[in-house]
């Protein structure tokens, strides 16, 4: 195992790694009082025993490690890629391609899709990964032999772990299936930040507004994601999801009538008083054609719900007989907000009538769906 702490180091082990064709990559962090995730450590490992540590804090420089994650030719190895790309896609300004998901590519091997690191090792390899240093602090210099061999062992086993999965793909014969699933990785936009105002999409309890109270939610909660984003601190501690609600609902035009607002602290209004007054008054002023749309509130339909637990139920079967999860391709829950949408479903809106997934058990569980209408 080397521990890498300079960029000329960095790049002989990049090279080295571009010359193998595959990478297995890993990252350490510390994530609970900021907004952006502090990145402490970044695992590298060409093979079983070809192993370095990143000390990201200690490197100015981080550009041998975006040319790896962008090279088109290198495989990059990653257990739940998502987040680990999307944090070193903003530590590099290079967008990762090529990638090798672990999990996702469980969910086509027989395991299910949203199995452990831990789990799949396990299952795949016989390797127990240990779970000593769950809390450690990664920023602390120097590391301890078992925080250092902790590290390592997220990635030096990904290589074994890799080719087991491949020959159970085969097996299976959806090789097809997961060159398409794995495309969907290299997907700039899955990386990079949201538009603030999407946001509007992650706060639990917008669903009982109205149309005009949405519209000044979704302008606060943009306003907080750009406040968030600028003060690098936790959205709620910014203000939390319910103020914002209650904000929505009273839209406070004035100083006096934000101060009446439940629950508003003086630091606040102190600090970010103004901020949320314009952002109400944004908010008020979209046109009502313009307003986000209310949640349709959608009736029990003992006859759609008996046919969508039918076509659960042929999705889990269609499913096991390919050896295959059947959440991959479709959740219980996104099956039945297909049914609800019956005739009227869009590909845009459900994977499940897009690409492989369409073809497998997609169209015709839309056929079903448009049939209880």
């Amino acid at each position: 195992m080397e521990w890498i702490e300079d960029v000329e180091h960095l790049t002989r082990f990049v090279d080295r790694a571009t010359g193998h064709g595959v990478v297995a990559v890993d990252t350490e962090l510390f994530w609970e009082r900021t907004y952006y995730p502090r990145l402490a450590i970044v695992q590298l490992a060409v093979g079983d025993e070809d192993c370095c540590l990143v000390d990201v804090p200690a490197l100015p420089d981080l550009s041998p490690l975006g040319s790896l994650l962008a090279d088109t030719e290198v495989v990059k190895i990653l257990h739940d890629s998502p987040q680990d790309l999307s944090i070193l896609r903003r530590e590099t300004g290079s967008t990762p391609c090529n990638i090798f998901d672990t999990r996702i590519v469980a969910g086509l091997a027989g395991l299910t899709s949203t199995i452990s690191l831990r789990d799949l090792l396990a299952e795949l390899i016989g390797v127990e990964l240990a779970k000593t240093e769950t809390r450690t602090d990664w920023f602390r210099r120097p590391l301890s032999g078992a925080q250092l061999s902790y590290a390592v062992d997220d990635v030096r086993f990904l290589h074994a772990a890799r080719l087991a999965l491949l020959a159970k793909v085969a097996e299976r014969g959806v090789e097809a299936w997961l060159t398409e699933e794995l495309a969907r990785l290299d997907d700039p936009s899955l990386y990079e930040e949201r538009d603030p105002r999407q946001q509007l999409e992650r706060i639990k309890g917008s669903g009982r507004l109205t149309s005009r109270e949405l519209a000044v939610l979704r302008e606060l909660a943009a306003w907080r994601e750009q406040e968030a984003r600028s003060l690098d601190r936790p959205r709620g501690r910014v203000v939390p999801d319910k103020l914002l609600l209650d904000l929505a609902r009273r839209r406070p035009m004035t100083q006096e009538a934000l101060r009446s607002v439940r629950d508003i602290k003086n630091g606040q209004l102190r600090r970010f008083g103004d901020g949320i007054l314009e952002a109400v008054g944004t908010g008020l002023a979209v046109p009502d054609e313009e307003c986000p749309p209310r949640a349709p509130r959608s009736r029990y339909d003992e006859t759609t719900e008996r046919r969508s637990v039918a076509a659960i139920q042929l999705l889990e079967q269609r499913s096991a007989a390919r050896g295959i999860d059947h959440a991959l391709v479709a959740t219980r829950s996104e099956v039945r907000s297909l049914f609800r949408d019956g005739e009227r479903a869009d590909q845009r809106r459900h994977r499940v009538l897009r690409g492989w997934r369409r073809d497998f058990v997609g169209a015709e569980l839309l056929a079903l769906a448009a049939a209880t209408r």
